[in-house]
């Protein structure tokens, strides 16, 4: 099973601020609640250690994660592969008339374990409020 879950939000700052979080990859990782670590590599990589609270996987778990496209203040696509899961992850900004940047933030997860979806299914939208609050919280603090 696949899940998928789009999210639109609008935030008072320019695409190039908005840019600067979302380019980041220590900014990406820290509020997803499953990433216990990670670790950026030289080439842009990273690998995002997770523990996922489900009966069949009982040790944490390596993702590796790359960013496959990027268009500057515009849009970034990542995927993450592990052997529990495939997830994708892309943002898409769009400058406002107002001076703000609206951020649509489209993640898929496709399971390779049983619960594994069903976690997701649970709490990607959890996960992604915790992006967008991230975000949000990122951009105040550097206004």
């Amino acid at each position: 099973m696949t899940v998928r879950v789009e999210r639109t939000m609008t935030v008072a700052a320019p695409p190039e601020r908005v840019w600067a979080f979302i380019a980041d990859p220590d900014q990406r990782a820290r509020p997803i609640s499953v990433v216990k670590d990670w670790e950026v590599h030289d080439d842009g990589r990273a690998t995002w250690q997770i523990e996922l609270p489900i009966p069949i996987v009982d040790r944490t778990i390596a993702v590796e994660t790359e960013d496959v496209e990027q268009r500057e203040n515009e849009y970034a696509r990542f995927i993450g592969r592990s052997k529990v899961m495939r997830v994708q992850g892309e943002q898409e900004l769009v400058a406002t008339d107002d001076g703000g940047t609206e951020v649509t933030n489209r993640f898929v997860v496709d399971g390779k374990l049983p619960g594994v979806e069903r976690f997701f299914k649970r709490n990607l939208d959890d996960e992604l409020r915790n992006l967008e609050q991230a975000l949000s919280d990122y951009v105040e603090v550097e206004a």
